[in-house]
């Protein structure tokens, strides 16, 4: 009688495969990166990076698919704060502290490369991004509401900013340096109410 999978043993080997390609990807790239040495990296047998993944785009492609069922988790958490300025500075902290991470400038640079080339790399990609950008978009709207930011802002488009602040932290990433103080001192001014001449919010 055949083996039952054990779904434990499974998971876990299918992100011992995906955190060893990852870290390859990032400082190998694709194309240099075999699945032999994949499966080597993860401490496994050179057959196995094929047994859970359909190939080696598809492994690729689960480095970022891991950020989806995180993303909604950290959406719906900080949506359900009660401030939404700090909410939002929540948000940009989780997001932010991956630029630290040592194969984040390798990992982006290798996305850039292979994204024209895998077209439902580009849908999990635009999938986490929606997801993000609605969470943002929700906290600035609701921000708008309460008078705690600045109300000419549109929060799409500020959710797209916001975005794109975040996204310039892995384009400089450093792992020595902590972007996070200076994403919120730029993201909390750019919420702001303006002032008027005497000080106060206008």
């Amino acid at each position: 009688m055949a083996r039952k999978a054990d779904p434990e043993r499974s998971a876990a080997r299918r992100e011992a495969i995906t955190q060893a390609a990852a870290k390859l990807f990032a400082e190998r790239g694709f194309e240099n990166t075999s699945a032999a040495e994949i499966a080597k990296a993860a401490g496994l047998s050179s057959g196995s990076v094929f047994y859970y993944f359909t190939d080696k785009r598809a492994l690729f492609r689960s480095v970022f698919e891991r950020d989806l069922p995180m993303s909604r988790e950290l959406v719906q958490r900080c949506t359900a704060g009660e401030d939404p300025v700090a909410s939002i500075l929540a948000m940009v902290d989780e997001l932010a502290v991956e630029a630290m991470d040592p194969i984040a400038p390798g990992i982006l640079v290798e996305v850039l490369r292979q994204a024209g080339k895998d077209p439902d790399l580009m849908r999990v990609i635009a999938e986490n991004t929606a997801i993000l950008h609605e969470g943002f978009a929700t906290l600035v709207e609701r921000g708008i509401r309460t008078g705690a930011i600045d109300p000419a802002l549109d929060p799409r488009e500020t959710a797209e900013w916001i975005q794109v602040v975040i996204d310039g932290a892995f384009l400089s990433a450093d792992p020595d340096r902590d972007p996070r103080p200076m994403l919120r001192r730029l993201i909390t001014r750019f919420l702001s109410r303006p002032c008027d001449p005497a000080g106060k919010p206008a």
